[in-house]
């Protein structure tokens, strides 16, 4: 799939699983917890990420080459956890199984290209996408809370209370 096409069809799937839940407060408490977890990795991850101008080897990068995707595909299983919907869970599997990976194989290029010693050395320690537990790699990068700024990671943030809300609303209203 074009990976111009990621954001707007995530937009879609989210209306899509809203349609589908069926929350319980269990599913919700369960969720919940996924989805925090997922967006404590984007958070972490966007404080270390300074998009094109150097590569981001350090934190949760010493662990995986794409943190802010992992981070999005525990926040997506979160939700789809708190929707309680198999169908909902199936949507989302697809979706990620349709961009996900194309989406990382195109920012590998661009990385590659881009930064081409650092990367090779960065891509052989540090795995594409599921993590290792100890960090590996050149570790040159540092968390900073005005990237996580830059980064707009806020309005990730606040999608999650957010969707939250829609879900218990779609629960118990």
């Amino acid at each position: 799939m074009p990976s111009r096409l990621r954001v707007p069809s995530g937009y879609l799937l989210g209306l899509l699983v809203l349609v589908l839940a069926h929350p319980s407060r269990a599913s919700l408490a369960a969720g919940g917890a996924i989805a925090l977890a997922g967006e404590a990795m984007r958070l972490w991850a966007s404080g270390h990420i300074d998009k094109t101008r150097a590569l981001a080897t350090g934190g949760p990068y010493a662990h995986t080459r794409n943190p802010l995707y992992l981070g999005s595909l525990g926040m997506a299983v979160g939700v789809a956890v708190a929707a309680a919907s198999p169908w909902a869970a199936l949507a989302v599997a697809i979706y990620f199984a349709a961009f996900y990976p194309s989406v990382m194989r195109e920012e590998a290029a661009f990385l590659r290209a881009r930064f081409p010693e650092e990367y090779a050395a960065w891509a052989a320690a540090v795995p594409l996408f599921f993590p290792r537990l100890v960090p590996a790699g050149p570790r040159a990068t540092s968390f900073d809370w005005k990237q996580v700024r830059h980064n707009r990671e806020w309005r990730t943030a606040l999608a999650l209370p957010a969707t939250a809300a829609v879900l218990w609303a779609r629960g118990y209203l």
